[in-house]
């Protein structure tokens, strides 16, 4: 009976086993040096535009972290955020989620300089997830060991942008349900958040703590300074309204963000929301404590986002132009 029960043990093992191989080798499609034999200098190309793009226009490294977030958290990372309105469908980037999202042209400008290199062969996904993490480091966060290996998404995703990405206005639970969808904890997604220490935000989105009355939840003092960067509680979109995330530190992702929340100086809902629930203030606290445990965070969460459901192998395919899919 014993010999008969380990062979039924075996076969089981083995029965499994191309299971097994199945999900390790999805898995692994994203891998580290992904173009170490397509194209060796991929990663290289991609450093040096993002750092002559980020000295001629400093707020463009704001602008790939953002790109990152918005693309990978709407079904998955494959460069959907970067197509334009064609042929009916519509852009992702028309969403009122992407309200004040720019630089898309800049994008154009990376992709060129690796076609020159290595046509047809780095993704606008990977482009999207590179340039956001050499971005970072160029707005003094960490460095983050990055997988490659992505594929272009052949469609847009605009219908489903809004119940995608969380708004500023959500309660926190919602937000944190949201990103534990798509596998970042409650730690990691107070260290994303963080990423509210550099750019910029509109003042559609901060009259209404504004206007009729002051938020009580806000400094007092912060209160009157945003009330003189929004003087009218209908500002007007299309124009420059706006307020820096962090007064004191704007370009540089470091742990201000969380001490500003502790001073009340939250300029969102969400960001001041972080220090009233109780799931979220014991994570505020310790990184406003510490800007090194805070990077560790926050480079942990980027990414398990970058790697959220990325389309590989034969799947998706590689634009020539990250603004259209390729020609039939």
């Amino acid at each position: 009976m014993g010999i008969k029960s380990r062979h039924c043990c075996t076969s089981s093992i083995f029965l499994l086993l191309p299971l097994l191989l199945q999900l390790y080798s999805a898995e692994s499609d994203l891998q580290l040096n992904y173009y170490a034999q397509s194209c060796p200098n991929a990663e290289e190309i991609i450093k040096q535009q993002v750092i002559k793009l980020y000295n001629k226009h400093g707020n463009t490294a704001v602008s790939w972290v953002r790109n990152l977030f918005h693309d990978c958290i709407v079904k998955s990372c494959d460069a959907s955020l970067l197509l334009e309105t064609v042929n009916g469908v519509e852009s992702e980037q028309k969403s009122d989620r992407s309200f004040g999202m720019r630089n898309f042209k800049y994008v154009k400008t990376i992709k060129e300089a690796l076609e020159a290199e290595c046509p047809m062969t780095v993704s606008c996904a990977d482009i999207v997830s590179l340039s956001a993490r050499d971005g970072i480091v160029l707005l003094g966060g960490p460095r983050i060991e990055m997988k490659t290996g992505r594929k272009d998404s052949k469609e847009s995703y605009f219908s489903e942008v809004e119940n995608s990405i969380p708004n500023h206005n959500d309660s926190i639970q919602s937000v944190l349900s949201r990103f534990r969808s798509i596998g970042i904890d409650t730690e990691g997604t107070v260290a994303l958040l963080g990423a509210h220490s550099v750019g910029r935000v509109h003042c559609v989105n901060l009259v209404h703590r504004l206007y009729p009355n002051v938020d009580p939840t806000l400094d007092p003092d912060y209160a009157e300074y945003l009330k003189g960067r929004c003087l009218s509680p209908n500002p007007d979109p299309e124009s420059v309204l706006y307020s820096r995330n962090d007064r004191e530190t704007p370009m540089i992702i470091d742990n201000m963000y969380y001490k500003n929340l502790l001073k009340h100086k939250g300029l969102l809902m969400i960001d001041q929301q972080l220090t009233s629930d109780p799931t979220t203030s014991t994570f505020v606290e310790k990184m406003a404590a510490d800007n090194g445990y805070f990077h560790d965070q926050f480079a942990r969460a980027v990414m398990l986002l970058s790697e959220n459901d990325p389309l590989t192998g034969d799947a998706g395919e590689i634009r020539k132009d990250c603004r259209y899919v390729n020609s039939a």
